[in-house]
């Protein structure tokens, strides 16, 4: 019952998506109308045009001719009426297609880091590529043949009473067959197909994975491994896709046998009346025709009942996608920071954030960096560190306590505007597929090209992207292409160098740069971080020992925290991990 009540819903939502195409829908219905009537035409003229041929040498020509150009006329404009409604049904589908990507992708951008973090990135790109074209297929499908089917049908029985009603009850009676078989095809194929959308989502994201990895899949020689899980992958897929597929072929023999129902009732019951006088061999050849007329349609609506299952299948998951729970709005009275009252002062109070709600991660955690502070956090890996920045970012939000941006709780701030005073730097680099000066101008798209080749030159990449084929003009993948991972992360810290914001996030910002680079880096940090309020996470100890005020995290806690030289003397734990990095 659950599973109805969820088809039902995800059609009902459909619905709704397709009701600002109404316009376009009614005029699809109205020339869907028209093809029908232009079709159901003809046999009528036709049945007229065998009761003219009276007998050999009496037929009566210039009646002929008059039907023949009446049903030219007809062909004509049944013609003409499918062919603009095909034009109609192909914007309404794909009209429809692009508002569900565009609010699909919409969506992703507002999605906080919880959802996406509990999440295959190859899933979510089959939900909104692969699963929104295979609800294409079924809508494309529906209006094409649901509207012109349905219309038939009914159009056929209005046609079958004015000829003869007795044939047309035994058609009826004959009906319900048909529609009985397509309601169990239709109950037995939804769960199936969408059990093959998820598990096609699983492999995507099998395969986007292991294609990101290669190389250290590759390394470590995990390929038979790695084989053997998208064998059992595709395996399953493969059963679950033959399953779908056997019940949605039982569509068509079942609905050929109901129609050779009809048509063996019609020719029995038809040729009675004929041989009795009450129709005429005209008439019969025009309700044997409107027999298949009237069958046809039952063949087709099937066939989109089941693909409209798969549709409906793939629609869910988009949906779901759509719907999720988005991140926490700003705050209606929310303030942007601006240059003119931003000086940098941050402050945490009694902080507390898990991921998980039954494992406690940072707990009544307090900190006040001043305006200009360099804060470097250090510790033990999972200790907290890189949690941290996220909080300051908001890309999570804190459980308990606050953290505030001089005096103002960063929740009644706005989320862009405090973004935008931060310029961060992580270990994971991350570039888009462009030229390495979109690359560079990624944080400022206005910056002219003077300050971006500054800013290349204040990291120390002028020099490797000179050697580039086309220079700022060569083009890289998304991962970089044939960049090294250090040459990768020299364009990121070039990004945050062009734009220079008030505050700064280093997280291991040099972890893959060389130790001579790395000093030259340092020294263009140590400058734009004058006047800067910086937090700086390294495991390096020796590129923080600078820093104004160093914060040594355990187990979600500021175990200590002071300068290098006074947490040296302290002997603590800070003292050991330093010596620990430089002892034989």
């Amino acid at each position: 019952m659950s599973k109805q009540k969820a088809r039902k819903g995800t059609l009902a939502k459909v619905l709704r998506h397709l009701r600002r195409y109404l316009p376009l829908v009614g005029l699809t219905v109205a020339l869907a109308a028209v093809t029908v009537a232009a079709t159901l035409l003809i046999p009528v003229y036709t049945g007229d045009a065998i009761d003219l041929i009276l007998a050999p040498g009496q037929v009566d020509f210039d009646g002929l001719r008059g039907l023949i150009l009446r049903m030219a006329a007809v062909l004509a404009a049944g013609a003409a009426a499918q062919w603009l409604m095909n034009l109609c049904s192909n914007r309404i589908t794909y009209s429809v297609i692009r508002d569900l990507r565009r609010q699909a992708f919409d969506r992703l951008q507002s999605l906080p880091l919880s959802y996406l973090d509990g999440q295959r990135t190859g899933d979510v790109v089959s939900r909104v590529v692969a699963d929104v074209d295979q609800f294409a297929d079924g809508l494309l499908m529906g209006f094409t043949q649901l509207f012109t089917g349905v219309l038939t049908i009914l159009g056929t029985l209005g046609f079958m009473l004015r000829v003869n009603v007795g044939i047309t009850l035994v058609v009826v009676c004959i009906t319900p067959v048909s529609l009985g078989v397509a309601a169990f095809i239709a109950r037995s194929t939804h769960s199936m197909f969408r059990l093959q959308s998820e598990t096609r989502g699983e492999q995507t994201a099998l395969i986007d994975e292991m294609v990101a990895g290669q190389k250290v899949v590759q390394a470590f020689g995990q390929e038979d491994e790695v084989l053997a899980r998208f064998d059992e992958i595709n395996d399953r897929l493969e059963a679950c896709s033959l399953r779908a597929i056997f019940f949605s072929s039982l569509t068509n023999p079942c609905t050929r046998f109901v129609n050779s129902l009809v048509y063996a009732g019609v020719c029995l019951t038809g040729a009675l009346g004929a041989v009795q006088g009450l129709v005429t061999v005209g008439q019969l050849s025009c309700l044997l025709s409107y027999a298949n007329q009237y069958t046809k349609p039952f063949n087709e609506i099937s066939g989109v009942v089941t693909e409209l299952q798969n549709a409906l299948a793939c629609a869910g998951r988009v949906l779901e996608l759509i719907e999720a729970e988005p991140q926490t709005p700003d705050a209606p009275d929310a303030r942007a920071l601006t240059a003119e009252n931003t000086v940098g002062q941050v402050e945490l109070t009694d902080v507390d954030f898990r991921y998980l709600p039954d494992r406690p991660l940072i707990q009544d955690l307090d900190l006040k960096v001043q305006p200009g502070q360099r804060v470097a956090i250090v510790g033990p890996t999972g200790c907290g560190k890189t949690t941290i920045i996220n909080l300051l970012m908001r890309f999570y939000d804190v459980d308990g306590g606050s953290i505030a941006v001089d005096g103002t709780d960063i929740r009644r701030i706005t989320r862009r505007s405090l973004r935008a005073f931060y310029g961060m730097v992580l270990q994971d680099t991350w570039l888009k597929a462009g030229t390495i000066r979109e690359n560079i101008a990624y944080s400022a798209p206005d910056a002219t090209e003077e300050e971006i080749v500054a800013a290349a030159k204040a990291a120390h990449a002028h020099g490797f992207i000179l050697r580039l084929p086309q220079g700022y003009d060569t083009v890289i993948t998304e991962d970089g292409g044939s960049l090294s991972q250090g040459q990768k992360q020299l364009l990121c810290i070039a990004r945050v160098m062009l734009r220079l914001p008030p505050m700064l996030i280093l997280d291991e910002a040099t972890s893959s740069i060389d130790t001579r680079t790395e000093i030259h880096i340092q020294q263009a940090f140590h400058r734009m971080m004058q006047g800067r309020t910086s937090f700086i996470v390294a495991h390096r100890l020796s590129t923080i020992r600078t820093a104004d005020v160093i914060l040594v995290m355990k187990d979600g806690r500021v175990i200590e925290q002071g300068t290098h030289r006074q947490l040296l003397r302290q002997g603590g734990f800070y003292a050991d991990l330093y010596n620990s990095q430089f002892e034989e």
